[in-house]
């Protein structure tokens, strides 16, 4: 039987709950009431938990983080001397770490978890989750070797403990990290393995979808990443049906999902975040202010940027860039990851402008800046361009190792491909015609397998320069007009005009060589 005692601070938690979930919710008065629980000296586990309501409370809904900090504290050390206090233990672990890594101390939020996961070895949900969180972390500094560890012990302890969603979503997030690092010969047969198990699946339908999802963006992003844009289509369009599945109205709510063993009470991503999710894929990879929203919303406007460019609209994408560096400005992170993107865009800009000297100084930068090897370059090519374009052979010669196509990785697929265009585009200037045939061929071929129109047409408008100078009119026509059609259809206005001038040319020369031949014919019947 409860004492008088015990009444009035269960009384107090009661008022303390009523206080935080009535609306508008009165939070002074539930700070008050859990305050006022600590006059009555509650047992421990009580104290823990109520330490633990007061940093969540005061993480959400005010600013006073150092005080938040320390009632977390007090209650990850008091519940770590409390038996089969899960719950309270591994949550006020979870949050403090958390807490620890936005204040930046990201030692001690790897040390609290290092700790509460030798602590969970018996709670599989737990055990699970802070496994996630501190592969997470280390993720998040770089350090994917250590990550992708953590999440191969996650894999292995799920599969013991027969959570085999949870399993999947272990080894689907370790391709995931074998991506970002750009192992594509490791990840392929995790990718697959993973597949596999989705394949043989026969529990939680739900959450198989959901796996499918994950397990198809994946995939997506493989492809892509590797420039085979042909490659991807089937990918891309089981992904859309997989997503539409999920997104009928008959499809159960989040919570409802989560399948019946405990250590499968994972979402991998929450509905509302999967309609931008696949849309982003679909260009290409829901709480306000969230930073993947963030990072999503910058990567359309650097895409939308791109293709304004091509299509002409300088001004638009001008004002994107600047929408760009706005968003960036407003967040340190985003700031210090695509700045390189940002110094790339200008100089394409700067190059559809003529502005030669502005559009190096913007590769260079972004050549300087770069951590990411595609990007980079992707830069480098763009500055190869700028010296052909500028007539400086020597400043070519001297960055062709960096855009040589055969040191290229294998996977970098569309770099490749630009990469030959870039050596044909030199050979051409050099007059160097045949040679300049046999590079742009080998564009030609491995932009046709992937669907990749732009450099195709590039390519084909080249191939009728060539022609073109080689005296060669009918078949510098039949470079330039698919050319022209392709590239009607991106539409690329920069091909078009090139397309066109050519044309011009090309059919002067056409005519003027039929009329010579038909005057040539008539002489010939006459003399006959």
């Amino acid at each position: 039987m409860a004492t008088s005692q015990d009444a009035w601070y269960l009384s107090l938690l009661g008022f303390a709950e009523y206080f935080r979930t009535c609306n508008p919710p009165d939070i002074k008065k539930c700070i008050q009431c859990l305050h006022a629980v600590f006059t009555f000296k509650p047992p421990s586990r009580v104290e823990a938990r109520t330490f633990l309501q007061l940093g969540n409370i005061l993480l959400t809904h005010t600013k006073n983080v150092d005080l938040a900090r320390n009632y977390l504290e007090q209650a990850w050390v008091l519940s770590q001397q409390i038996n089969a206090f899960d719950d309270v233990k591994f949550e006020a672990a979870s949050v403090l770490a958390n807490l620890y890594e936005q204040i930046k101390q990201k030692k001690l939020s790897q040390s609290i978890l290092r700790r509460a996961i030798e602590l969970s070895q018996h709670s599989v949900y737990w055990h699970c989750r802070l496994l996630f969180q501190l592969a997470q972390i280390h993720s998040s500094q770089r350090d994917y070797e250590l990550a992708c560890s953590l999440l191969s012990v996650g894999a292995d302890y799920a599969k013991m403990s027969l959570a085999h969603y949870t399993r999947v979503l272990f080894l689907l997030s370790r391709c995931m990290l074998m991506l970002i690092e750009k192992k594509f010969s490791d990840v392929l047969p995790l990718l697959n393995d993973a597949g596999h198990l989705l394949e043989i699946w026969n529990g939680n339908q739900y959450q198989k979808e959901y796996l499918r999802v994950f397990f198809h963006v994946l995939q997506v992003c493989h492809y892509l990443m590797a420039g085979q844009v042909k490659s991807v289509k089937p990918c891309l369009k089981q992904l859309q049906q997989n997503i539409q599945t999920i997104m009928l109205p008959s499809w159960p709510p989040d919570e409802v999902v989560t399948g019946s063993n405990a250590g499968d009470m994972f979402i991998w991503m929450p509905k509302d975040h999967l309609y931008v999710l696949v849309y982003l894929v679909t260009v290409m990879h829901k709480s306000d202010n969230s930073s993947i929203l963030c990072a999503i919303q910058l990567m359309l406007i650097e895409h939308m940027a791109m293709c304004r460019l091509v299509m002409g609209h300088k001004c638009i994408a001008l004002t994107q860039m600047a929408n760009a560096c706005t968003l960036c400005s407003s967040n340190p992170t985003l700031m210090k990851t695509h700045r390189p993107q940002l110094h790339v865009l200008l100089g394409l800009y700067a190059m559809s402008m003529n502005c030669m000297p502005a559009a190096e100084q913007q590769f260079n930068a972004a050549i300087l800046l770069s951590q990411e090897k595609d990007l980079w370059t992707f830069a480098n090519l763009n500055l190869g361009i700028v010296y052909l374009r500028g007539k400086r052979e020597n400043e070519f010669n001297a960055l062709l190792e960096r855009i040589n196509p055969e040191n290229l990785p294998s996977h970098s697929h569309s770099l490749r491909a630009a990469a030959y265009y870039v050596l044909g585009l030199q050979s051409f200037f050099q007059s160097r015609h045949n040679e300049a045939k046999r590079f742009l061929r080998e564009t030609l071929k491995m932009a046709n397998a992937e669907d990749s129109n732009r450099l195709t047409s590039c390519s084909l408008v080249l191939l009728g320069h060539i022609f073109l100078s080689l005296g060669n009119s009918r078949e510098s026509m039949n470079m330039v007009t698919p050319a022209m059609q392709l590239a009607s259809k991106i539409p690329d206005v920069h091909v078009q005009l090139w397309a066109s001038a050519i044309l011009r040319g090309t059919l002067f020369d056409f005519i003027f060589w039929q009329s010579l031949w038909g005057m040539a014919a008539l002489e010939l019947e006459r003399v006959s």
